[in-house]
C-alpha cells in the first residue's frame, strides 16, 4: 500500500510526510540535496513500479536520473546518521515496552560480479545459492506495527581480501570479515544503548546457533527466544548432552499444549508447544529452555529455539513471542513490493547503504501511517459503541 492509497483516509499524512523529509533534508548543507532527498522518499513512497533512477526521475519530474544518482553516490552525506533517524522514527510512532528486536538476513539477486558484495552464496529468499548480495536487518515489532530500523551488506571473506574491488566500491578501510551473527550482536547492541523499547529479541538459526549473541543478551538482561537446528546439542539437568530432536521424541502426549503464535490470514497459527528446561548457570528471577513448536498437521515437522526470560514466564507467552518471527519476513515482503528495497541499482558500499536505509525510511513512514489508521479506527469505532450505549440508556 503506497501513499496513493491513502487519499480516502483522514488522515494528515501530506504533513506527516513533510515533517519527515525536513528531519532527513537536515543531514544535507545546501539546499538542492534537501530538495532532491525529500523528491527520492516521495518516489519510494509513492506508485512507482520501479524504484530506479529512470523511473523515480520521472515521477518527480526530473529530466534525467543523474539527480537521483548523485544522491546515492557523489554526494556528501551520513547514511549512518539517516539510520538513526529511522530507528527513532520507527520508535516514535510503533514503541512499547512490549515490542521485540527480530534479526534476519534477505537477498538480492544480482548479474554480474560488480556490485559490492555480490557473491555465489546461499539465500534463504530463493532457498538455494545464488549470485546475489546478502542483507543482515533489525527488524522492529509491536501491537501497533513493524519496521525495520538497522541495515549492513555482509561481505564475503573474497570481498574482504580483495583490495582492488575494495577500492572500485569505495568499502571502506576499517570494515574487517564479520560474520552475519557479529553484524547482528553490534545492531542489537546499537539499538539497545539507543533506548528502542523491547520486551525480547528474536533471530533465525544463524543467531541461535551462534552462542555471542545469547551470552551478549544475558550479560544485558534481555530475555530471547532464538531459533536452532534439531541436531544442536544441549545439557539438561542430568548433566548429559542430549539433540534437540531427541528431547522432543521423548514427550509424553501431556506434555504439549496447543496454542496460538499470533494471527493469521485465516484466523489464529495454532501449533502443539513445549518446553523442558535448560541446564545453564542461570540465577532467578531468570531461566532458559527448550522450546518445540510442532505442526498440527504433520507431527513430524517441528522447529526449536532457546529461550532465556523471566523464570515466571508461561508457555503461552513463549509460543507467541516464537511467533513473532515472522514480522521481519512481512517488513522484507513489503518493502521489497512497496518502497524499492530491492531495486538498488548503486554499486558502491556507500550507495548501497543509502538506497537502503532511504527505502526502510519510506517502510516506516507507511508502517506509521497504517498505525494511525488503526488508532483512528478505533477511536470511531468507540465513538459509536459508546453514543449506541448512551442511546440505549436514555
Amino acid at each position: 500500500m503506497t501513499v496513493s492509497d491513502w487519499s480516502g483516509a483522514a488522515l494528515p499524512w501530506f504533513e506527516d510526510l513533510a515533517t519527515l523529509k525536513d528531519r532527513v533534508g537536515g543531514l544535507f548543507r545546501r539546499a538542492e540535496p534537501r530538495r532532491q532527498v525529500g523528491l527520492l522518499l516521495e518516489g519510494l513512497i509513492g506508485g512507482v513500479e520501479r524504484k530506479n533512477g529512470w523511473q523515480l526521475a520521472k515521477y518527480v519530474g526530473d529530466p534525467a536520473p543523474w539527480r537521483m544518482q548523485a544522491l546515492l553516490g557523489r554526494t556528501q552525506w551520513d547514511q549512518e546518521k539517516a539510520r538513526d533517524i529511522c530507528r527513532d522514527y520507527v520508535v516514535e510512532r510503533l514503541g512499547d515496552p512490549s515490542g521485540v528486536l527480530v534479526l534476519d538476513e534477505t537477498g538480492f539477486l544480482k548479474k554480474g560480479s560488480h556490485s559490492v558484495g555480490v557473491a555465489r552464496q546461499y539465500s534463504g529468499t530463493a532457498g538455494r545459492i545464488e549470485n546475489c548480495q546478502i542483507g543482515v536487518f533489525l527488524g522492529y515489532a509491536s501491537l501497533k506495527g513493524h519496521a525495520l530500523i538497522d541495515r549492513r551488506l555482509y561481505l564475503p571473506n573474497n570481498w574482504i581480501e580483495d583490495a582492488e574491488r575494495r577500492k572500485a566500491t569505495g568499502v571502506p578501510g576499517d570494515v574487517q570479515f564479520a560474520t552475519k551473527p557479529k553484524i547482528g550482536i553490534a545492531m542489537v547492541a546499537a539499538a539497545l544503548d539507543a533506548g528502542v523499547p523491547c520486551a525480547w529479541v528474536l533471530g533465525d538459526a544463524v543467531y541461535g546457533s551462534d552462542k555471542t549473541l545469547p551470552v551478549m543478551l544475558e550479560s544485558h538482561d534481555k530475555p530471547y527466544v532464538v531459533s536452532i537446528c534439531g541436531n544442536e546439542r544441549l545439557i539438561m539437568g542430568d548433566f548429559r548432552m542430549h539433540t534437540a530432536e531427541e528431547l522432543a521424541a521423548g514427550l509424553p502426549a501431556d506434555q504439549w499444549r496447543r496454542l496460538p503464535a499470533g494471527q493469521g490470514s485465516k484466523g489464529p497459527r495454532l501449533y502443539d508447544w513445549a518446553r523442558l528446561r535448560l541446564f545453564r548457570l542461570q540465577s532467578p528471577p531468570w531461566d532458559h529452555w527448550l522450546l518445540i513448536r510442532r505442526s498440527v498437521s504433520d507431527p513430524t515437522e517441528m522447529a526449536f529455539y532457546v529461550t532465556f526470560g523471566p523464570h515466571v514466564t508461561e508457555l503461552r507467552e513463549l509460543a507467541a513471542v516464537a511467533g513473532l518471527r515472522w514480522t521481519i519476513e512481512e517488513c522484507f515482503q513489503l518493502a521489497k513490493g512497496e518502497t524499492g528495497l530491492d531495486h538498488c541499482e548503486a554499486r558502491s558500499w556507500h550507495g548501497w547503504h543509502r538506497h537502503v536505509t532511504l527505502s526502510m525510511l519510506a517502510l516506516a513512514f507507511l508502517a506509521g501511517l497504517r498505525a494511525r489508521l488503526r488508532e483512528t479506527q478505533i477511536s470511531v469505532a468507540s465513538g459509536k459503541a459508546n453514543k449506541r450505549n448512551l442511546s440505549a440508556a436514555a
